[in-house]
């Protein structure tokens, strides 16, 4: 955490705010609970302000949320940043014609689609999700956007698991996160 994320009371109250479930969804996964936050109107309105802070004045044109939890982050920082939103689903989700990238998991594999012409070659985007944890998911995100012609500016999680090293795989590609997992 930055120094000037650390000064910021809004920070702490939303680390405080996230419950940790022990071994979910399976044994050894120390899953990090996002709904507990939202319980809070208050922290929940500091995280989004957070977030559109640091990107209302970064020209982005496309926020990408994550299935599910990026569509509870990604549409009120589109919204307010005056951004299209486009969500990135689970396989067969969405109709029509799609892009596809299958990506690894910290506890398995899955697959992200997006619609083809969802995102012109021209747009900057910022891919949204709750966590970075291996980082294969927003791997797959930034994939399909570049698959698209999209530049990815930067990723934003409200939290990082910094054991998994999901950084690492992101290739250079910024990542913006409020709080460390505890």
């Amino acid at each position: 955490m930055s120094a000037l994320k650390a000064d910021d009371p809004r920070i702490q109250a939303i680390q405080s705010s996230i419950r940790v479930v022990p071994d979910f969804p399976k044994p050894g996964i120390m899953f990090q609970d996002i709904t507990t936050l939202l319980l809070d109107p208050k922290v929940f309105r500091d995280t989004i302000d957070l977030f559109v802070e640091r990107y209302k004045s970064k020209n982005i044109s496309v926020v990408a949320g994550i299935e599910a939890r990026g569509f509870i982050f990604g549409p009120p920082i589109a919204l307010a940043i005056g951004a299209k939103f486009v969500p990135l689903r689970k396989p067969k989700k969405l109709p029509g014609e799609v892009f596809r990238q299958e990506y690894d998991l910290e506890y398995g594999s899955d697959c992200l689609e997006m619609h083809v012409g969802a995102v012109a070659s021209s747009e900057r985007a910022l891919v949204v999700d709750d966590l970075i944890a291996t980082g294969g998911t927003l791997c797959a995100a930034m994939k399909l956007l570049e698959c698209a012609g999209a530049e990815v500016v930067e990723c934003a999680c409200v939290i990082e698991i910094p054991a998994l090293k999901g950084r690492e795989r992101l290739n250079g590609k910024p990542v913006y996160v409020l709080v460390d997992s505890q």
